[in-house]
């Protein structure tokens, strides 16, 4: 069922129908949580020419591209949870203090029962899909709310999803911004939502009404910090590859480099070295941005640096395409320096010293993520200086291919986190069962209390 335009009445009865279903109890069993999942599964491997056209569509995405980032990355979420998902539906036994003995407590973990995706449009399909795969492997019933601003993807999934998966329990609803407010005013029972900092803030504001939990995947400008000791051959190839992702339109893509001065002006070299390189096979230079509101911006950010255009620096408004560009030293208030860039602009800003890093990423909103080229204890002294959401030593971007680690923002850059189990556990209620025998039932616990029982009582308890 797909729905394009609601009304609150409509939102109102596509909650009401989803509670239902999930009153039922189908959703809680193991079989049905599996199901999904393979379902999930089977949808990214069958369809993957049409989703590689829609993205293509949406965001300009090559085919390798839409593979990485999109299915390849769903996949894996998917087969990671149903691998392990028997683990984690187990009861998780707990002792009990000698007070409560005879007794036995547990933590079981419970569905919450209809779970609101708000996804966003750099990663489509990865990015409302992978929550779902948290979603259902906890039990939950779900609505989909795709982004408007992919809406070749967003059709897609509409139209395709709920051959795969139950279409009673997981529902897609297209719109926008005002159809996502609508359902946030329903009351889900939680809300994931992936996106800017901004638009997070009126996310969280739009379920406080209703006390809605929020998960809030948001943004931030994740700085590189290349110590004098890393090995520069290899940053620089990292850090030009994950940039010129999806026209570095990835809320986890560097957004600047911290380079130590000794090695600053052989990283930058290479760096530009590598963005030839990779852009070689192209017919055209520039990378696609995905609408003019994008394209204005960053374009302004590249005519008004006060820092060193050093590569690319050009723009083509009629095809909505940026050279990927790199910046070096432009001053701390320089525009490019303020806010996330989201394209393909990098900045590299030379420093005197690790401290001088440090202190400048500390004195910033906490980023979702830190990246550090160094040798040794030293990358890992300097992650531990640094507040992130995530951190990868040595790379960049790669901790989000890894189910087995939460993913999520810290500060502005975002609240909770999901992926494999981190993501069942967000999108379950733990909850504490304590179960005990009637007898014995000793009466000196009840009043009147003599003050005999009143001392066995303290020593007990």
């Amino acid at each position: 069922m797909t729905i394009h335009a609601l009304q609150t009445t409509d939102s109102e009865s596509v909650l009401a129908d989803l509670r239902r279903v999930f009153a039922a109890g189908r959703t809680r069993v193991l079989d049905w949580r599996l199901e999904q999942l393979r379902g999930i599964e089977r949808f990214v491997q069958e369809r993957e020419s049409e989703i590689a056209a829609a993205l293509a569509e949406d965001l300009g995405r090559s085919p390798v591209e839409a593979w990485l980032g999109d299915v390849a990355s769903t996949k894996g979420e998917a087969v990671y949870a149903r691998k392990h998902l028997k683990k984690w539906m187990r009861r998780r036994r707990e002792s009990l203090p000698l007070a409560q003995l005879p007794g036995r407590a547990w933590v079981q973990y419970d569905p919450l029962g209809v779970v609101l995706i708000v996804g966003p449009w750099n990663y489509p399909l990865y990015l409302s899909l992978a929550p779902l795969v948290a979603a259902v492997a906890a039990g939950n019933c779900a609505v989909v709310k795709p982004s408007e601003l992919a809406p070749a993807t967003s059709a897609l999934l509409a139209r395709l999803l709920p051959q795969y998966v139950d279409p009673a329990a997981v529902r897609v609803i297209e719109g926008d911004a005002a159809v996502t407010q609508e359902l946030l005013a329903a009351g889900f029972d939680h809300v994931l939502f992936t996106g800017g900092t901004e638009v997070g803030k009126k996310i969280m504001a739009a379920a406080a009404p209703t006390l809605t939990p929020v998960t809030l995947e948001l943004g931030g400008k994740s700085p590189v910090i290349v110590a004098a000791d890393a090995d520069i051959d290899v940053a620089a190839r990292r850090i030009a590859w994950v940039k010129l992702l999806n026209s570095g339109q990835t809320c986890i893509a560097p957004d600047y480099v911290l380079a130590d001065h000794r090695i600053a002006d052989e990283l930058v070299g290479k760096i530009v070295a590598n963005v030839r390189d990779f852009r070689s096979g192209e017919a055209d230079p520039g990378l696609r941005i995905v609408n003019q509101r994008q394209f204005d911006r960053l374009a302004s950010l590249i005519s008004t640096t006060d820092g060193k255009v050093v590569a690319g620096g050009r723009s083509d408004p009629t095809t909505l395409r940026i050279e990927p560009t790199v910046i070096v030293d432009p001053s701390p208030t320089d525009p490019v320096m303020a806010d996330e860039i989201f394209g393909p602009l990098l900045p590299v800003v030379t420093v005197e010293s690790l401290d001088q890093a440090v202190n400048f990423v500390n004195g910033r909103p906490k980023p979702l993520a830190l990246y550090v080229f160094a040798s040794g204890q030293l990358g890992r002294d300097l992650i531990d200086r640094i507040p992130s959401g995530g951190a990868v030593i040595n790379h960049v971007a790669m901790h989000c291919l890894v189910p087995s680690l939460p993913f999520g923002g810290v500060g502005a850059s975002g609240m909770g986190a999901y992926h494999g189990k981190w993501g069942f556990e967000t999108l379950s209620h733990r909850r504490a069962v304590l179960s005990k025998p009637a007898k014995p039932d000793p009466r000196l616990v009840y009043p009147p209390y003599s003050q005999r029982a009143l001392s066995i009582m303290r020593r007990l308890f």
